[in-house]
């Protein structure tokens, strides 16, 4: 029997967004924190959704809220990725070929080198690049302030430019079977490239596992959720701010390669021209999708990543819950 209370995804949605409330405005800073940590703009994504949840379940088990937002949310995106730098590997499989350096850090006082140290690099990045105090990078990163002073001293020696990341041809069979599903408008052949098992992520926002009703309704959602963009005004969906002259008329798919991926960028129409407003990442066999991600609500990601592909781009903010114009 089961024992779930049909009320309680509404009151942690509730909670959620009076979390948001406080934290979103941060939300910014908290990937450009983790994009400095991450080897690229979709690690430094997956940090910050990864963050933003585990303070959310984190503050609901603390006796009082942080004194200081900021720096308790950079605290939190620390440990998780020392966490995540420091678990060894999960099996004797043969170590891989490195990873390819990262592109040059655009809001950044020059790259780091991708061999410092994890706490070298958190330091340094807390200290020169958001201007923490040394108390403040020391309760951050869990360690004394003369430790900080040491890993500071290490860290800006190892400073150095990045070497260019090199040319990769990765395959595109199932990007490219998306794109002509996707600009046909074709739920059903959609819907055929995908495992049985295939998640289908909005980042940030919904989910679906495996082969249920929620996932067509979401391959909806990208196909035709421009009449709802254009209408958010008074529709909602989207704060109306992020409008800006959306037009009704169904998006185009694109495959593009960045940083030797192809991935699939989402053009919309809009009263002066297209322009980017998703972007969408596919796990696959070569012939079928083991897992599509959406990112919509996520303007940091999709600002850098048209940034260096050279695409005209639109924000749709974090928000995807708001079901009139700015009201949840």
């Amino acid at each position: 029997m089961s024992t779930d209370d049909p009320d309680l995804p509404a009151l942690v949605r509730a909670s959620w967004h009076r979390f948001a409330d406080t934290y979103e405005p941060l939300r910014g800073e908290l990937y450009r924190y983790c994009r400095h940590l991450t080897r690229s703009p979709w690690d430094a994504e997956d940090l910050a959704q990864d963050t933003m949840a585990r303070a959310f379940a984190t503050l609901g088990r603390m006796g009082a809220a942080p004194p200081n937002p900021r720096a308790w949310l950079f605290r939190v995106a620390s440990n998780r990725w020392l966490d995540l730098v420091r678990r060894p590997p999960a099996s004797p499989d043969p170590a891989p070929a490195p990873a390819p350096p990262p592109i040059e850090l655009r809001d950044a006082a020059g790259a780091l080198l991708v061999q410092l140290a994890p706490q070298e690099r958190a330091a340094v990045v807390l200290k020169d690049a958001f201007d923490f105090s040394l108390e403040d990078v020391a309760a951050i990163i869990g360690t004394t302030v003369g430790a900080v002073k040491a890993a500071l001293h290490r860290g800006r020696g190892k400073l150095l430019e990045p070497e260019a990341e090199p040319d990769r041809v990765p395959a595109r069979g199932a990007v490219d079977a998306f794109c002509a599903a996707f600009n046909a408008r074709d739920v059903a052949r959609l819907t055929a490239l995908l495992l049985d098992t295939a998640t289908v992520e909005v980042v940030g926002a919904t989910a679906s596992y495996g082969a249920d009703e929620t996932r067509g309704q979401m391959l909806r959602g990208m196909l035709f959720g421009s009449e709802r963009l254009a209408a958010a005004a008074t529709a909602g969906g989207i704060e109306a701010r992020f409008v800006r002259g959306a037009r009704p008329t169904p998006p185009r798919a694109e495959a593009r390669l960045h940083r030797g991926e192809a991935i699939v960028v989402v053009w919309y129409a809009h009263d002066d021209g297209e322009h980017v407003r998703a972007i969408n990442r596919v796990v696959d066999d070569g012939a079928h999708i083991a897992a599509l991600r959406n990112y919509f609500f996520t303007p940091d990601l999709i600002a850098e990543v048209c940034g260096e592909l050279g695409l005209s781009h639109r924000p749709n903010g974090y928000r995807w819950w708001l079901t009139r114009a700015g009201c949840p």
